[in-house]
């Protein structure tokens, strides 16, 4: 879903609807200063998946950023420390026995398997 703010008076007012939209949490956003409207923009993540088996160290932090996941680059070394996964395995129950040995909590294991795939 994505939505367009229109500020109608000038640029100014486009960059004064960004700060508010950074303010609220919205966001990743698009500014169209020409036509002073402001967008913001939700990313897809069927294709932001990359494989714990062949990305690279940054492509897998890259991925981990763009969910959220706090210290991503550790996570990201952790993944790759533990190589390799069962292509058999789209749950990846190894990694997942893996991380726990560091307490990371549920929702940060869940936030690194939602961007990986064998």
């Amino acid at each position: 879903m994505s939505r367009t703010l229109t500020a109608t008076a000038s640029r100014k007012a486009c960059v004064a609807a960004l700060a508010l939209t950074s303010l609220v949490g919205v966001g990743p956003f698009v500014v169209n200063a020409s036509a002073a409207t402001v967008t913001t923009v939700k990313a897809t993540t069927s294709a932001s998946k990359v494989s714990a088996n062949t990305a690279t160290k940054a492509q897998i932090t890259a991925a981990l950023t763009a969910a959220g996941v706090t210290n991503a680059a550790r996570w990201a070394k952790e993944v790759i420390e533990y190589r390799t996964y069962p292509k058999s395995d789209p749950t990846l129950a190894k990694l997942r026995q893996n991380l726990a040995k560091y307490n990371p909590g549920q929702a940060t294991v869940d936030k690194i398997i939602s961007v990986l795939k064998p």
